[in-house]
């Protein structure tokens, strides 16, 4: 055979688990249908967030967190109960994950050269009970160079192995079936594309100029998830969130497929967990869009109020930044797809961050200058031009102008100015005294104990309506299509199993095509910072056990 290992995508799994195995000295083919330009796929587009334990960012700024913490974090948030079957190698992995987030995964990519922000995030707090869903602490590590610097060292990685003959990379190459012989995978065959110009994360064509069949003793699978598959989406929606949307934007740019996952269930791969899903609640319609339907989420503090498409202010703990599946859930409930957020001039300075590495050039470009711009009053500039440009954004002085045209934007009349006042005037009143029962003013106040949060995540509070902390600001949230949750059940080597549980002769997975590992790590929800890293982490897995295995 030329070549020891082929790897299906040249995402962040793919690139991680071919530098593995070259690292061993095996000859690694790296196949991707997209062309060069978008090398990396969605973590360079990524906010570049990393989920780690007791990290010394997290003792510079007084957070205590702790393995066995976590580990409570990550059950209740999982909330396995399919562990005689789908989830038990999901939970395994999800052990084997916590204990590398508090242990060696910090070392290892400082090792790369990969840094971090100082101030750590604290992303999904819950908002239910110690041993439910979400994080206790802050534990959102944004990388310095957001997705590119995830992506750079092991790009760098993979250039040297090509230079040195132990990596072979062809875009435009797409998979559409695994070669068997004897129950084993020995190989890939499919379509060589029309050269492509697109750029990064652009639409590129899909037009067939050739045939390929390549062999090798290993195939390692990471072609990602259904993100774009807005059909598929539906499909494997689960009943327990609703009805499945019928418009929502897309998080992931359009080759974000899933074809390779039914192609190695054919195969023989299991597929596990399919009504698993991963999709945000704030998403807004991209004004400057790079892919089909392009969705940007906004990440949000706590401060906004979140409101139904009727006006109904959401309960606890559907606050923003909390619960994103529980909010998805309840939005669902109201049988629409979209929801709002009010909020004011001076939450969206302090509050407003946008997903995604273009959406953040001072982090992205890792310039302090710009970064420092950040604490100066006004929003930040990408944040001002969706405030100027984009189609779900209106802003005004009064409120009665803002619910007319929130109803304008909408077509529909569903919204009620004197309700919707009511509600905002009651919830004003709270702000007049050191206590509440208002559970979102009490978790604006908690959160801003956080040093971190008070210096630029969380607005002080304040009253809504009141006229100096104006104007006033609508956002139509829109769903916005993120992650598999599900995927290829494998073992801890990464190696896919059958639907009788046995390992497939010849035949891995990682990152998001095998559910971040095992079929499912995260179980029904996760805790952020857990995507990115469950792809490097199942795919580090993987590409080690290749470079054992074979021979």
């Amino acid at each position: 055979m030329e070549y020891d290992a082929i790897v299906v995508g040249a995402g962040i799994a793919g690139l991680t688990a071919t530098a593995e195995t070259a690292d061993a000295g095996k000859k690694v083919l790296l196949l991707d249908q997209e062309p060069e330009a978008s090398l990396g796929g969605q973590a360079w587009w990524s906010f570049g967030g990393l989920f780690l334990v007791n990290s010394r960012e997290q003792r510079r700024l007084g957070i205590k967190d702790s393995k066995e913490l976590a580990w409570q974090d990550w059950l209740g948030t999982a909330g396995f109960d399919r562990e005689e079957d789908e989830d038990y190698w999901a939970r395994k992995w999800a052990e084997a994950y916590v204990d590398f987030a508090s242990g060696e995964k910090r070392a290892w990519l400082h090792a790369m050269g990969i840094r971090f922000f100082p101030v750590v995030g604290w992303a999904e707090r819950g908002g239910h009970l110690a041993d439910g869903h979400g994080n206790s602490v802050p534990r959102f590590h944004i990388v310095w160079g957001t997705g590119p610097g995830i992506v750079e060292p092991f790009e760098r990685r993979i250039r040297e192995h090509m230079k040195n003959g132990l990596v072979t990379y062809l875009p435009r190459h797409r998979v559409d079936h695994l070669t068997c012989q004897n129950g084993t995978v020995t190989g890939v065959a499919g379509s060589v594309l029309v050269p492509s110009p697109a750029p990064r994360g652009e639409d590129s064509s899909r037009d067939v100029i050739g045939t390929f069949e390549y062999s090798a003793q290993a195939v390692l699978v990471s072609s990602g998830g259904i993100g774009a598959n807005h059909d598929l989406i539906r499909k494997n929606w689960p009943d327990r969130l609703g009805n499945p949307p019928e418009k929502m934007i897309s998080g992931v740019p359009a080759h974000v497929d899933g074809r390779m996952l039914g192609i190695t269930e054919e195969a023989g791969g299991r597929l596990v967990n399919r009504d698993r899903m991963w999709h945000y609640t704030e998403g807004i319609h991209n004004w400057n869009p790079v892919w089909s339907n392009h969705g940007i989420r906004i990440l949000p503090g706590p401060s906004s109020i979140w409101l139904d498409a009727r006006g109904k202010r959401f309960q606890a703990p559907n606050f923003p930044g909390f619960d994103t599946l529980g909010t998805l859930e309840a939005i669902k409930k109201t049988g629409f797809d979209y929801s709002w957020f009010i909020l004011t001039q001076k939450i969206i300075e302090k509050e407003f961050a946008l997903s995604g590495s273009e959406q953040n050039p001072d982090l992205t470009g890792k310039s302090i200058r710009k970064v420092l711009k950040r604490a100066l009053p006004g929003a930040s500039g990408p944040v001002q031009a969706f405030m100027d440009k984009g189609e779900d954004f209106i802003i005004s002085h009064h409120l009665d102008d803002l619910v007319n045209r929130m109803n304008k934007l909408t077509g529909q009349s569903l919204l009620d100015y004197t309700k919707i006042k009511s509600q905002i005037e009651a919830r004003d009143r709270e702000i007049d005294h050191p206590f509440t029962k208002d559970l979102q003013i009490t978790a604006i106040r908690g959160a801003r104990h956080y040093i971190g949060d008070k210096l630029i995540r969380v607005a002080p509070p304040h009253k809504i309506l009141d006229p100096k902390n104006g104007p006033l600001i609508a956002v139509r949230l829109n769903i916005v299509s993120r992650k598999t949750l599900g995927g290829l059940q494998t073992d801890l080597a990464g190696r896919v199993l059958n639907a009788s549980g046995d390992a497939i002769p010849g035949l891995y997975a990682a990152g998001e095509a095998a559910g971040f590992g095992g079929g499912g790590l995260h179980g029904y929800r996760a805790l952020e910072g857990t995507f990115v890293g469950g792809c490097l982490f199942s795919s580090r897995a993987a590409g080690r056990a290749i470079g054992r295995n074979v021979m």
